[in-house]
């Protein structure tokens, strides 16, 4: 049977997609590049990056960069390729495992519900793999569907949010019992755990659950829990909170939960309108997690969390401050591409799963 691949698995790579002058963040073009960069070498300390870039220029000079500040010039593939966004965790493929059989999927990707252009991001799973950077079957599938929407423990189960893959504006033919077969036949999922409650003020994904709640291992799940009655998120994610104290792994056992901090409210500076910060946006490596942080006193309580839930990793703050502004945080700009999908990947990588 083949099996959605966990976050938590031996990867041979994190795909990222650069951001351009042409697009969202035009406004704030160098500081996102400079997280981006510190992102990109904390991850190539651990294992390899695919980065789909603009042209060629920013091609070589990026690479350059890289490497000039400490990557390792094998653990780098970067491409040219079209793009229209930098939400590598919606626009990237999927991966499942059969055996030692692999495949990587490719979903329709329409900018969450026709809300952003996304023709370009779209096509961009087929251009990595025209480009030769997939090492096994690409599949291509008809259903709308984002990465960020989905967590799996890797067995069978998935978490996620009724109010993103049962919203109209995704799949408006299907009902909930087409989704959970259409989950079932393309990602092996035998059963799904749908969250009624939660949502964050400022996000885009019609509350992808990559926000609220994450496996952290197949009996872990890491959530946001917000601690302010007189915040307007308290009643929602209090209601999640019971939802998930009432989910039961498939054993019938509850599961493990973990409490994220909720950090100080975080607004943009042009408009006032509130941003999206959440700690549970974070991404699983080989060896490590990368945390948003914030310049929040919730910072440290968020690491300690994540310590105890990745015990044997390390937890590495990343400032998130900047990816807020267009709606994202650490785990959407990013794709994890299990052991097995990467062409040309560097075979002296040795990190620990």
């Amino acid at each position: 049977m083949h099996r959605l691949v966990p976050e938590w698995s031996v990867q041979d790579a994190i795909q990222l997609t650069w951001p351009h002058a042409d697009g969202d963040w035009a406004p704030m073009l160098g500081a996102i590049e400079a997280t981006l960069e510190q992102m990109a070498l904390v991850i190539a300390r651990y294992q390899s990056l695919v980065i789909g870039v603009t042209d060629e220029a920013t091609r070589r000079c990026l690479e350059h960069r890289l490497i000039q500040r400490g990557a390792e010039p094998e653990r780098l593939h970067l491409v040219v390729v079209e793009s229209d966004d930098t939400w590598a965790r919606d626009h990237g493929p999927l991966a499942t495992r059969e055996g030692d059989a692999l495949r990587m999927h490719d979903f329709v990707f329409t900018g969450w519900g026709g809300k952003f252009p996304a023709d370009r991001d779209n096509r961009l799973t087929q251009a990595l793999d025209g480009a030769g950077l997939i090492a096994c079957d690409v599949v291509s599938h008809d259903l709308v569907l984002e990465g960020g929407a989905l967590e799996t423990d890797g067995q069978g189960t998935l978490l996620t949010t009724e109010a993103c893959l049962l919203n109209p504006n995704r799949n408006p033919e299907l009902s909930r019992a087409d989704v959970e077969a259409r989950l079932a036949e393309t990602l092996g999922i035998e059963r799904v755990l749908w969250l009624a409650h939660g949502h964050l003020e400022g996000d885009d994904t019609d509350s992808h659950v990559d926000t609220l709640a994450r496996f952290c291992d197949p009996s872990t799940i890491a959530y946001v829990r917000c601690d302010d009655p007189e915040d307007a998120h308290h009643a929602a994610l209090a209601a999640m909170e019971a939802e998930l104290k009432a989910l039961r792994q498939p054993d019938g056992s509850p599961y493990r939960l973990i409490a994220l901090p909720w950090p100080q409210a975080c607004f943009d500076p042009e408009d006032g309108h509130r941003l999206p910060a959440t700690y549970a946006n974070f991404v699983i490596i080989n060896g490590a997690v990368l945390v948003p942080t914030y310049a929040d006193r919730r910072d440290l309580d968020a690491l300690a969390a994540l310590a105890e839930a990745f015990p044997g990793r390390d937890i590495i703050p990343l400032d998130a401050t900047t990816v807020i502004r267009q709606h994202g945080s650490l785990h959407c700009l990013t794709m994890h591409w299990p052991a097995g999908t990467l062409a040309r990947t560097d075979k002296s990588q040795g990190a620990t799963p």
